[in-house]
């Protein structure tokens, strides 16, 4: 029987391993807090993150590392990006020889500009065939009540694809596979650095056509930087580009549409971060993204203003102006 560990007992790990367990694959969680480890195990709850969700009785939790990866078959990554490196290079020792390393997790690393599975593969030693990816438009307050949904999990390898598209695959969870690493990758990243834009965007009370055109013109930024670091340009159309692109942005359930928001409002960063319980990884990687445009000569002027608006101290509405002025291009530049 195939079986998964995930690392990280926050909302999408803990969503993460309920979806594999009902599609008949048995997971175990691995967190930090003895508490909530003792709830999920005991109670069948995460009552941080998830109250009141009942879990399946095949999710089970421990804070031993390597007992939850013991005769693991996939090695379910769910931490904040930016604590990756660290906390892997810890858990590597215990990875089974054959497991594959698989990342739920939009980001991309300070400093190193790496994506996710670049970092998993350089602490942890593995191939590139041995790491998986699932991206897509999955918002857990949506999933958690078993609303119908799709994802995309991408591999190099086509047949490890295949088998995590199997452990996760429901009725009500449409998985998809795809070779494009880098794209869908990517995908999940950027959209969260837009989706702060338009987050702010509806804060200062603008309306439709500002946030569809932050949106059309996000995926345009995103398409270039795909296409400077070798991704499929149909990538960005799917699920894991527009698909997450829009739900992040229009969703109240989105974490980074709702810390833009905040700003747009006039709520301080100490103010914003204070309100937000859990981490929106936008405010932390649209730096290193605009790093890894800038190291391809790739433009990004929506990514340079929220690093702006996040990190440097401008307002809203100068984000706002210095989009608006800039000079007249054609639609698809840059390419």
């Amino acid at each position: 029987m195939t079986k998964a560990v995930v690392f990280g007992t926050g909302s999408w790990g803990t969503t993460f391993a309920m979806i594999l367990a009902e599609a008949g694959t048995p997971a175990t969680l691995w967190g930090r807090r003895a508490e909530v480890v003792e709830a999920i195990d005991r109670r069948h709850e995460n009552p941080e993150y998830l109250p009141g969700v009942r879990l399946p009785d095949s999710v089970r939790a421990t804070t031993d590392p390597a007992e939850a990866m013991e005769g693991a078959d996939f090695v379910v990554l769910a931490v904040p990006s930016q604590t990756l490196r660290e906390n892997l290079a810890a858990w590597s020792p215990h990875i089974p020889p054959d497991a594959v390393l698989v990342s739920l997790m939009k980001g991309v690393e300070r400093g190193t500009r790496k994506r996710m599975s670049e970092v998993i593969g350089e602490v942890a030693g593995v191939p590139a065939n041995r790491i998986a990816v699932v991206s897509g438009p999955n918002l857990v307050g949506e999933l958690i009540r078993h609303e119908p949904a799709a994802t995309v999990v991408a591999s190099e390898d086509d047949a490890v694809a295949a088998r995590l598209q199997e452990a996760c695959h429901l009725p009500w969870f449409r998985a998809y596979t795809n070779t494009d690493v880098v794209g869908v990758e990517l995908g999940g990243a950027v959209k969260n650095v837009i989706a702060l834009a338009v987050g702010v965007a509806a804060g200062m009370g603008l309306g439709d056509n500002v946030r569809a055109t932050l949106m059309t013109r996000g995926l345009a930024e995103i398409a270039r930087l795909g296409a400077a670091l070798g991704a499929d340009p149909h990538t960005f159309a799917g699920l894991a580009g527009m698909g997450d692109l829009v739900a992040t942005c229009t969703s109240p359930l989105s974490r980074n549409r709702t810390f833009g928001e905040n700003l747009g409002r006039g709520m301080t960063m100490a103010e914003t971060i204070a309100a937000t319980r859990q981490t929106a990884e936008g405010v932390k990687s649209c730096e290193s993204v605009l790093d890894l445009a800038r190291k391809h000569d790739v433009e990004m002027p929506i990514t340079e203003v929220v690093v702006g608006v996040v990190h440097d101290g401008m307002t809203p509405s100068e984000a706002a102006m210095l989009l608006m002025s800039r000079t007249p291009k054609p639609e698809r530049y840059g390419v």
